[in-house]
């Protein structure tokens, strides 16, 4: 495809694969150069999967003692079981092996959250660390197979930590350090671990966070935990319990002996990493340990065409998988560099990621969506500030990009030289599932694109089960075969892990998410199956309505959700935000409505429209659209868990941004009945000031208190205006529904006050 016709329509544009510009490095080849060599490979991992990925284990790490079987058990039975025989040390793979070849080569460089901190770590300096660490552990009586819980900020220490585990064969649990001294409690409990490593404090986007404090208040509940280990991450004094609590300067200090490698068998546990509970009791997926190695170390190098010479960053937490494959694991297995971002994107200025690229020639570049729509709102500027010459690879993860921020990435981030690798995976997956390979790959802005080795997708039929084959389908994404890196378990629950994941489908692992696979084969993730709308029987993803929306100009983020509606079974409710600068109007929500219905079809209109200046995330990005769903559907009362939330504080102005449309809640008032005189023009029942009715004032006050939900008025439409009668009755009220307990108004004044409740731009 030439410049131009991409130009033409970029967002439903082909892209082959890139030609080796002059960023490429002139000594290496790309380890995958052409889509007949991905397919060849692709198909020996399906046909042949024991030669394969004996030979990829081979390639990548070093096992003390061989395996004698590469795989064992099914998919159904939950009984996979991957290099059985073998004997392997994360740590050596990671650490040792480089220490060995390349000691003075940087393993980590850390940018810290405040601009001008960073600094580097030799993989001959991170082998001290990890084994002083490891010998700390020692001292505190652990022994393999002992959890240790790590609640930590994005600091060196917390990826040197968990390589210390590792050494030793202990189990790690690391907690997201934003989560609260609750759900902290809750995972230390359930993992049963015997010490915690933690901060004194965290920092973030210039903001304190009193990890230690958090910590002291979570083990209260914890009576597992006999040490905690804290590192001085500010130096600010915090309490520290005699007998329990170490400081991490004076343990390592006192260190002096180094500490081998424990070498444990491939299905060891080797880290326990809890999801975010948005639907309930969080699951603690169990990883275990060369199945793991081997799937990261393959995906990094593959999927980012990583060499030794590289510097890559991927910017999610440690807290989360992506942070644990490939922000430590995948980069250090390989011997390359990875760089620890501490901060946020827009600390102190949108550019601190590109000015981040630019300062430490970073190769690379790994984020979320969510971080990229939110960069592209505010503009071009906090890019084109930068020089950006050394990315070679731009890449995404957490959720489906959409196509308009997939060519903004591309085009301004990436300015045409740099191929986009949109990579689809879960953290019970441990590594990538589908993604394109940059040299291999034509790619579609927003598609995944095809399996990666090992990786036999298929889609099926959600009602039947029944595979549906060939191109242009829909249905539930399963993978059908097993592969290294899956979750053996979850902890403590394997009846759980079964039901959740392998008997959804017979024979399969089930993703939980819906997929559609194009005439050319290309996959497309259609987000979580919850998240796909049924309206009069017609069947919408939610990503693909959210896809729409934000082709429009004006805006910069949606996020689309189903509610339940008497008359459609479920109705389509989307919550945008607008690009910087812009101000709600009524212009622009007929303009998104336009959009919807151009690109999609009128079917697809949104029967509820509200901007919003944020969108609820979770603390890796994540919209949390189980909030919107329920603040849409007049329940902000029965939120549930909000500890993933980043910011709860968007809560109290989304609810009342809410309440000026959704119907009434049921409430005990005076309800004043409606006449049959209607009048027609613009409304404002927040003010006195009728514009074109001359409604007595009282009525006009009677109506202000009666159209408050929440204490929040309806907000100005043109609509079909109902005089009040000054005839007041008293009881329970619900204009959401038919029945108006105590009342016996006529049907049609019922419905005018549904209609009149609602804001409809149908």
């Amino acid at each position: 495809m030439t410049v131009e016709e991409s130009q033409l329509n970029p967002i439903h544009a082909l892209y082959e694969p890139y030609p080796l510009t002059s960023r490429y490095p002139k000594d290496r080849t790309p380890w995958i150069s052409s889509f007949e060599q991905y397919k060849a490979m692709h198909d020996q991992s399906i046909n042949e999967p024991d030669v394969f990925w004996r030979l990829r284990a081979s390639e990548l790490v070093e096992f003390d003692t061989p395996f004698h079987t590469v795989c064992s058990g099914s998919l159904g039975e939950g009984n996979v079981k991957w290099f059985e025989g073998g004997k392997l040390n994360i740590s050596y793979n990671c650490v040792d092996r480089w220490a060995e070849k390349t000691p003075d080569a940087v393993a980590i460089i850390y940018e810290a959250d405040q601009p001008g901190g960073a600094k580097s770590v030799t993989y001959k300096e991170l082998l001290d660390q990890v084994s002083r660490v490891a010998g700390v552990f020692k001292s505190f009586g652990l022994e393999k197979g002992d959890t240790v819980a790590i609640y930590m900020p994005m600091v060196p220490e917390a990826a040197i930590t968990m390589l210390a585990c590792t050494r030793l064969g202990l189990v790690h649990n690391v907690v997201f350090a934003g989560f609260s001294a609750h759900s902290l409690a809750e995972r230390i409990r359930d993992s049963n671990a015997k010490a915690v490593v933690t901060s004194d404090q965290g920092l973030r986007g210039g903001k304190i966070i009193h990890n230690k404090k958090i910590v002291d208040e979570a083990l209260l509940t914890c009576s597992s935990v006999t040490k905690v280990l804290v590192f001085e991450r500010t130096g600010a004094e915090v309490p520290m319990q005699q007998g329990r609590d170490v400081s991490w300067s004076k343990a390592l200090s006192e260190q002096n002996e180094f500490v081998p490698p424990v070498f444990v068998d491939s299905e060891d546990p080797m880290f326990i990493l809890y999801t975010s509970g948005s639907t309930g009791k969080p699951k603690g997926l169990l990883h275990t340990t060369a199945g793991y190695l081997v799937g990261v170390a393959m995906t990094t190098k593959y999927t980012f065409d990583l060499g030794k010479d590289d510097v890559f960053c991927c910017s999610a937490d440690i807290g989360w998988i992506t942070g644990h494959s490939y922000g430590v694991y995948g980069p250090l297995s390989l011997g390359v560099t990875t760089v620890i971002f501490e901060s946020v994107p827009n600390y102190p200025d949108a550019s601190r990621f590109w000015k981040t690229v630019d300062e430490h020639k970073i190769t690379q570049f790994y984020t979320a969506p969510t971080a990229i729509r939110s960069l592209r709102r505010l503009g071009d500027d906090f890019v084109n500030c930068t020089d950006l010459s050394s990315l070679r690879l731009i890449a995404s993860v957490g959720e489906p990009i959409n196509p308009e921020a997939w060519v903004w990435y591309k085009s301004v981030v990436g300015k045409d030289l740099c191929p986009v690798v949109d990579t689809y995976w879960q953290t019970e997956n441990g590594s990538h599932l589908i993604t394109p390979l940059p040299f291999a790959t034509t790619t579609k802005p927003g598609s995944a694109t095809f399996p990666m080795f090992g990786i036999e997708p298929a889609i099926l039929d959600p009602n039947t089960g029944e595979e549906l084959t060939g191109p242009n389908v829909k249905g539930v994404l399963c993978i059908k075969k097993p592969w290294p890196s899956i979750a053996r378990s979850i902890l403590g629950d394997h009846d759980r892990y079964l039901t959740t994941y392998m008997h959804a489908y017979k024979g399969v692992y089930f993703t939980g998410d819906a997929a559609r696979r194009d005439e050319d084969g290309y996959y497309w993730i259609s987000g979580r199956v919850d998240d796909v709308i049924n309206v009069s029987g017609h069947r919408m993803s939610t990503a693909e309505i959210e896809s729409a929306i934000i082709q429009n100009e004006s805006v910069a983020e949606s996020a689309v959700v189903g509610i339940e509606d008497e008359i459609t079974g479920q109705s389509i409710c989307a919550f945008v935000t607008l690009q910087a600068g812009l101000k709600e109007s009524d212009q622009i929500k007929k303009s998104i409505i336009a959009t919807v219905r151009t690109e999609i079809g009128p079917i697809a209109t949104p029967k509820n429209l509200i901007l919003v200046n944020e969108l609820p995330k979770t603390r890796s990005g994540k919209i949390i659209r189980r909030i919107l769903r329920k603040v849409a559907s007049g329940e902000a009362d029965q939120l549930g868990d909000l500890s993933t939330m980043s910011d709860p504080s968007l809560l109290a102005p989304l609810v009342e941004k809410c309440c000026r449309w959704v119907p009434l809640i049921p409430t005990k008032r005076t309800r004043l009945e409606y006449s049959t005189v209607a009048k027609t023009g613009y409304i404002d029942p927040a003010t006195k000031n009728d514009y074109k009715f001359n409604f007595p004032a009282k009525n006009n006050q009677n109506n202000q208190k009666n159209s408050a939900a929440a204490g929040v008025p309806l907000i100005p439409t043109k609509r079909t205006r109902l005089e009040y009668s000054t005839v007041a009755k008293t009881g329970l009220i619900d204009p959401a529904s038919k029945n108006d307990s105590n009342f016996n108004f006529p049907a049609k004044n019922i419905q005018n006050n549904q209609n009149n409740h609602s804001l409809s731009l149908l």
